[in-house]
C-alpha cells in the first residue's frame, strides 16, 4: 500500500537510503530540508509524518523545531503526527516524544515503523470525522479523553535477571506494570490483559527470548505492539523485526530503555483509546470509550430491561459490585477493562463515578453469581498490582445481591450498595 504524503525528511547530510526506501514504498510528496531550514519548510505545510534522518547538530535548532511542531498541533488539524528519529546510540532523540530508531537499522524497517504510526494517524482522522458528522446531526457524543495516554497504559515486563527489579520500578513510575517471570505467564497476561508494550529484560536464555518473540510475532493483534529487548540477543531479535514493526533492542540499561520506549507506548495506548472511541461512536454512545463497558445511562436502561424480563419469566438475575481502596483512576480503568474481558456474553457492566464497577449476571442465581464474582476477583488480585506496590495484588471488595420477587431496581441496588457500606 502506497504511503500518501507529504512526508518531511530532515537531515544536514544526504540520506539517500531513507529517500529510496520511502519511494520504493510508494511515498509521494517528499519534502527534504536541513535542520536550519526545517522550520521554514514546515511552516507552510503539515506533513503526514517527519523523519529526522540524522542527529541534530545544535540543540537550539532542535528546540525551534519542537516548538514549531507544538504550535502546528495546536493550530493545525490536531491529528496525531509521528516523528521518527534515527539515533546512532541509545540516547534520547533531540526532540522529546519522537520515535527513536537505530541509525544502522535497515531503511525498510524505518518504513514499516512509519506505516505502523500512520495507522494511528488514520484512525485518529476517522474518529474526528465521525465525531464532526455526528455532532452536525445534533447527536450527543462521548468525549475523547485529552489525558496523557501513559496515565492509563500498561506494560508487560518479562525477565528474571538482575535488571528486572530496576526495569519494573522504572516502568512503574510512568505506566502500569504487569510482571512475568516466564514465557507462560507472559503469554497468559497478553491473552487476558490490555497490554500497551512489552519489555524483555535479562535473565532469559536466547531460546526463551525467541519463544516469547514468536508468541508476539505469530499473533496479528501484536503486529504494532511496542517491544523492547534489553541488552544482548541481537541474533535472536533481528529475525523478528519483519513481523514486529516496533521491535527495538536497547543495550544501555533500564533507564535508557524506558526513556526510548515510552513514546511508542504512549502512541500505542492512544491508538487503543481511538479504537474504543470508534466502537463507542458505532454504538451511538452506549459504550464508555474509557473502559469498553456500557456507558452509565445505557447500563441503567439495560438493567431496567433485564429486571423486567427476569420478573416476567421468573429467571434469575444477580448483581455484583467491585470496590477498590483509594481513588486511583488507572487502577479503576484497568480493572474495568479486565472485568469486561472476563464477563460472559450475556452479562453487562459499567464503571461508576466513584470508580466502583457494577456487573449484572443474567440468568444467574446467587450461588452461581458467587462463583463468577470470585473468579473475577481472583484474576484481578493475581494479575494487577496495587498502586505504589511491586508485589501486592489488588483486593477488590465484592458484594452481591440477587433479584427477589418483591424487589425493585432501587431495592436491589440499595442492598448491594448497603452491604458494601456495611
Amino acid at each position: 500500500m502506497a504511503l500518501q504524503g507529504p512526508f518531511a525528511v530532515i537531515a544536514d547530510s544526504p540520506a539517500p537510503d531513507v529517500l529510496d526506501a520511502l519511494r520504493a514504498a510508494g511515498a509521494s510528496a517528499i519534502i527534504e530540508a536541513t535542520w536550519s531550514g526545517a522550520p521554514k519548510a514546515l511552516a507552510a505545510v503539515e506533513p503526514e509524518a517527519i523523519i529526522l534522518a540524522d542527529a541534530c547538530p545544535d540543540q537550539a535548532r532542535a528546540t525551534a523545531l519542537a516548538d514549531l511542531l507544538g504550535e502546528q498541533r495546536q493550530s493545525g488539524s490536531g491529528l496525531f503526527m509521528p516523528v521518527i528519529a534515527r539515533s546512532r546510540d541509545d540516547g534520547a532523540p533531540a526532540i522529546p516524544d519522537t520515535f527513536a530508531i537505530a541509525a544502522n537499522a535497515p531503511p525498510q524497517r524505518l518504513v514499516r515503523r512509519l506505516s505502523s504510526a500512520l495507522r494511528i494517524r488514520t484512525l485518529h482522522g476517522t474518529v474526528l470525522r465521525r465525531m464532526r458528522t455526528l455532532a452536525s446531526r445534533g447527536e450527543q457524543l462521548p468525549e475523547l479523553s485529552a489525558a496523557d495516554p501513559l496515565d492509563e497504559a500498561t506494560v508487560l515486563v518479562a525477565g528474571r535477571g538482575r535488571s528486572y527489579p530496576e526495569l519494573s520500578v522504572a516502568c512503574g513510575e510512568r505506566v502500569g506494570v504487569v510482571g512475568a517471570l516466564s514465557v507462560e505467564s507472559a503469554a497468559r497476561a497478553l491473552n487476558i490483559r490490555d497490554i500497551d508494550g512489552v519489555v524483555i529484560g535479562d535473565g532469559f536464555a536466547p531460546k526463551i527470548v525467541e519463544a516469547l518473540l514468536t508468541v508476539l510475532a505469530e499473533d496479528p493483534r501484536f503486529r504494532d505492539l511496542p517491544v523492547a529487548v534489553l541488552g544482548g540477543h541481537p541474533a535472536t531479535v533481528e529475525p523478528f523485526a519483519t513481523e514486529l514493526a516496533n521491535l527495538e533492542r536497547i543495550a544501555e540499561g533500564p533507564q535508557r530503555l524506558v526513556e526510548r520506549f515510552l513514546p511508542y507506548v504512549r502512541a500505542y495506548a492512544f491508538g487503543q483509546r481511538l479504537k474504543r472511541m470508534l466502537k463507542s461512536l458505532d454504538a451511538k454512545g452506549m459504550l464508555d470509550p474509557d473502559t469498553g463497558l456500557l456507558a452509565h445511562d445505557a447500563f441503567w436502561r439495560d438493567l431496567n430491561r433485564a429486571v423486567g424480563d427476569a420478573e416476567k419469566r421468573g429467571a434469575g438475575l444477580s448483581i455484583a459490585r467491585f470496590c477498590f481502596d483509594g481513588n486511583d483512576r488507572r487502577l479503576s480503568l484497568d480493572a474495568a477493562r479486565l472485568v469486561g474481558r472476563l464477563m460472559r456474553q450475556v452479562d453487562f457492566a459499567c464503571r461508576e463515578a466513584d470508580n466502583s464497577i457494577f456487573a449484572v449476571f443474567t440468568e444467574t442465581d446467587l450461588r452461581a453469581a458467587h462463583v463468577v464474582a470470585r473468579r473475577i476477583a481472583s484474576v484481578l488480585k493475581n494479575t494487577m498490582l496495587a498502586p505504589d506496590s511491586r508485589t501486592g495484588g489488588v483486593d477488590a471488595a465484592v458484594t452481591l445481591a440477587t433479584l427477589k420477587p418483591t424487589d425493585s431496581i432501587d431495592s436491589l441496588i440499595a442492598r448491594v450498595v448497603g452491604e458494601a457500606a456495611g
